[in-house]
Formats: structure tokens, C-alpha cells, sequence
């Protein structure tokens, strides 16, 4: 492979100004959607057996704009407050394949008919698995889990209140969850853009279901959000490969990976936990077939020219394109520099604003460090932490998100502690 850095630079751009209006209108949804939907809200039309919980829970996943690792602790908490089996694996299934940011970044880099295809797709995937779960187990959330209910988060409750925390969590909390992927996503297409010559894939593209059978075993087990799919399934459409491969790769990638199906197996089972691996599987390929072989070629066709490496050396810069590029990027910045700096930012149970500082401490307080399997990203971190943080007696819960553990301060109990963990859909146990 031959990579020309200006090259690189100038498809990267182009890229990023295709993509960052709806990127940045896709996170700001994402915030209100976090804010005004809560999991205790959801759990209550998920419970009981049929078709209704799980079509439900596949309508209300859609939208979320949850990664594979960020929608399993929300999908195992709502299991536990008496979703049923068919309707959490629904809602796993149809979340992590879709989100608001997602579909908006699928409009603008590969187009109305995808854009409305992905979404279906995973509305079917989502509800054939869910159903399929319902039929093979016998579903008693007594025998399983216990019910439990999530602590309170300290949603503002004026609606300007909501609307500030809405765009802080979209703009600051989902940039950092889903910033790193989103990058390496839109690097790896710039370098599949001029580094990789367009023969590479045209043996491929004459046997389509052989290229999906690869793609499925390529991405399956990866890591790789909805968003950050977007920009690699576009630069390996331009390199020749078909519609229907590319579409494997957006609704395969995002909804399974090695880390998601061990914590699934402990918590769901390993018959529902195949079920579910099967479900994204059979979807993403019956779907990757129907568009390459039934719809006309002419619906995905990516207009010649708009980022391939024969126009990189052009390089246009509208105004508006350009400054949310420039928003977004400065978003990016920020969440790094926010994570660095303050690595160990802490979850208060108090009320700081009627105090100089948080609570002091007392003679009786203690620090204690749990582990906490689970945990994957900064969604990941910010829900324990402010699970934890709204329990009465804690003063900080600080969270070390590559050591896999939660550093408790105050007064509660631990039993309490580990309930809140386990209530937020994670794996907690005491130090030994």
C-alpha cells in the first residue's frame, strides 16, 4: 500500500465534512433521548411474554445511541426490574445496530435508502430474536435475577434543567464514549480511501454471499460502534466491494463482540445468548443478500467522486460543513483532555450547591476499592459512578476504568454498594 499524506489528510477532511453535521445533531438527540427515557420508565411496558414486550423493546432500542458494551448494563438493569428474557435481548439486539447519530451519518455518507434500511433491519433482527428467546426459554424472573430498582440519578427536574444536562451529556458524556471509535473509524477509511488499491477487492465483489460469510467473521468479534462502521463501509464500497457486504459490516460490527457475549452468557444464558449471536448474524446477511441481489444497485450507488482518493487532491471547504467539522473535532479534543486530566472525576452524593465543597468526611467513613466486570467506556464509568454516587453515606465514587475497579468514600454499607453495581447491570465483588 502506498499512502500519500496529503492525500490521507484531504480524505479524512472530506470525510469529516460529510459527516459531522449530523454527527453533532445526532448527539444532541442522544442527550435528550437520555434525559427525558429512563430505564425504570422503559422496564414498565417490557414485562410479560409475547409479542408486544419485545416489538417494544426493539422500538425503543432503535433511537438509543448505545454502543455493544454501553446497552448491556441498561438491557441487564431493565432485565432485572422485570423486563422479560425475549424483550432484553429485543432491545440488545436493535440498540447497539442503530442510534439518531448513527441514521443521520448513514444519510449523509451512504444515503437515504441505507439510512432507512438499517433501522428496519434492525427492528427485524431484533424482534426475531426476541421472539425466538421468548419461545426457547421458560422465562421466570424470580428463577433468574431479582428485581431491584436503579438509584436515583439526579435528573434536573426543570425542563431547562433537562434540556442543559441533555446537551452536556451529548456533546461532552457521548463524544468521550463513542469519540475514540468514531476516530479510529474514520482513520482506517482514510487509509482504505488512497492506500488501498481498488483490485484488492474485485475478486471479492464477484462472489458477494462469500464476501458477507468474511465480512460476518471479520466483524463480529471486533469492537466497532454504529457510527464508526459508517466511514469504512463507504471507503470499502469505493474500493469495489458491493452494497450488500458493507451492509453486513453495519449491522454485524456494532451489535456483537468477544467482551459483550461473555457478560450475556453470565447474565442471560447461553441459550438466549446464541440466539442472540444467530439473530444479528442470519439478519445482517438475509438483508446484505436482498439489497445485492433484489433491490437495483442503483439505491446505493455512492455519487462518483464525492471522497475517493482521484479527488483528494481537491479539497472544498464549505463554511458550515467545515466549522461543525471544527465543533466536532474541538469536542473530541476536549473529551481527551477532560479524561486526562481529570482521570478519577468523582460522583458526589451530596447536594454541593448548599455547601462550600462536598461533605466533609467523618471518624466513621471508609475507602474501599470494589471490582466491577462490565465496564468498557466512559458510559460505562459514568453509569456506575453515578449509580454508586447516589447512594446515602457516599461521599465519591471514583472509577478506573482500565483497572476495572470503583474507589468508594463514606459510610455505606457494602451489601449496598454491590446491589447499586449489580443494579446498574454490572459484575461487582470485594477486594480479596
Amino acid at each position: 500500500m502506498n499512502l500519500d499524506f496529503q492525500h490521507f489528510i484531504y480524505a479524512l477532511v472530506r470525510i469529516l465534512n460529510e459527516m459531522s453535521p449530523y454527527i453533532l445533531l445526532g448527539f444532541i438527540l442522544a442527550g435528550i433521548l437520555h434525559v427525558f427515557v429512563q430505564p425504570a420508565q422503559m422496564s414498565r411496558h417490557l414485562s410479560g411474554r409475547g409479542w408486544k414486550p419485545v416489538v417494544k423493546a426493539a422500538l425503543l432500542g432503535i433511537p438509543l445511541p448505545l454502543c455493544s458494551c454501553g446497552v448491556l448494563p441498561t438491557a441487564i438493569s431493565l432485565r432485572r426490574q422485570g423486563a422479560s428474557r425475549g424483550a432484553s435481548t429485543s432491545f440488545l439486539i436493535a440498540t447497539p445496530q442503530t442510534g439518531v447519530d448513527s441514521i443521520a451519518a448513514t444519510y449523509a455518507l451512504l444515503g437515504l435508502p441505507f439510512a432507512i434500511l438499517r433501522p428496519i433491519a434492525a427492528l427485524a433482527g431484533s424482534v426475531f430474536g426476541g421472539m425466538a428467546v421468548d419461545k426457547a426459554e421458560n422465562d421466570n424472573l424470580e428463577e433468574g435475577v431479582a428485581s431491584v430498582s436503579l438509584p436515583n440519578n439526579h435528573t434536573p427536574r426543570t425542563f431547562f434543567g433537562k434540556l442543559t444536562e441533555a446537551i452536556r451529556y451529548g456533546l461532552v458524556d457521548m463524544v468521550a464514549s463513542v469519540g475514540k471509535w468514531l476516530v479510529i473509524g474514520l482513520i482506517v477509511a482514510a487509509i482504505i480511501t488512497v492506500a488501498v488499491p481498488d483490485s484488492l477487492f474485485l475478486s471479492m465483489s464477484e462472489h458477494p454471499v462469500l464476501a458477507m460469510l468474511v465480512m460476518v467473521i471479520v466483524a463480529v468479534p471486533m469492537y466497532i460502534c454504529a457510527t464508526g462502521s459508517i466511514p469504512i463501509a463507504m471507503s470499502l464500497m469505493l474500493k469495489g466491494l458491493t452494497p450488500g457486504v458493507a451492509f453486513v459490516l453495519l449491522m454485524a460490527g456494532p451489535a456483537a463482540n468477544f467482551a459483550s457475549v461473555i457478560l450475556l452468557r453470565k447474565n442471560l444464558g447461553n441459550r438466549s445468548t446464541t440466539i442472540y449471536v444467530a439473530s444479528v448474524i442470519i439478519t445482517a446477511l438475509v438483508f446484505g443478500i436482498i439489497i445485492d441481489y433484489l433491490l437495483p444497485a442503483s439505491w446505493f450507488a455512492i455519487p462518483a467522486g464525492s471522497i475517493g482518493a482521484d479527488t483528494a487532491c481537491h479539497l472544498e471547504l464549505p463554511i458550515f460543513s467545515t466549522a461543525c467539522t471544527v465543533l466536532l473535532i474541538a469536542l473530541l479534543i476536549y473529551s481527551q483532555y477532560r479524561t486526562r486530566r481529570n482521570p478519577h472525576s468523582h460522583a458526589c452524593a451530596c447536594d454541593c450547591s448548599k455547601d462550600n465543597d462536598c461533605k466533609t468526611s467523618n471518624d466513621n467513613d471508609m475507602t474501599t476499592t470494589y471490582n466491577v466486570k462490565g465496564m468498557a467506556c466512559a458510559h460505562c464509568k459514568a453509569t456506575v459512578e453515578k449509580a454508586v454516587g447516589s447512594l446515602a453515606g457516599v461521599n465519591s465514587a471514583i472509577v478506573d476504568l482500565s483497572a476495572g475497579t470503583i474507589t468508594v468514600d463514606g459510610t455505606a454499607l457494602p451489601e449496598d454498594i454491590l446491589a447499586a453495581i449489580t443494579a446498574a447491570g454490572f459484575d461487582p465483588s470485594l477486594p480479596e
